[in-house]
């Protein structure tokens, strides 16, 4: 099964938040419904970034790769080296 790793941002907190879900749709209900402890003081959370990654094991390597850089920190590493995937 896929999972994908996303990133997200509040423009009302001007916060980027990085993840990985099977199921990014249902993943996103539950960040706006503030059912996740991080995304849960706003509920304007946005999918600014993601891609879809063929296994978990992966996927949790990318998503911690990105919470140890910072998610706005990897975007602008993206941006610089040209790659990364549609926003």
């Amino acid at each position: 099964m896929s999972y994908y790793v996303y990133i997200i941002y509040s423009k009302k907190l001007q916060k980027h938040y990085g993840g990985s879900s099977e199921n990014l749709e249902k993943r996103m209900e539950a960040h706006n419904l503030g059912l996740s402890t991080y995304t849960s003081k706003t509920n304007d959370w946005e999918v600014i970034y993601k891609v879809l990654i063929p296994t978990k094991r992966k996927a949790l390597i990318l998503e911690r790769k990105i919470k140890k850089r910072g998610a706005k920190r990897y975007l602008n590493d993206l941006e610089i080296s040209g790659g990364g995937a549609a926003r």
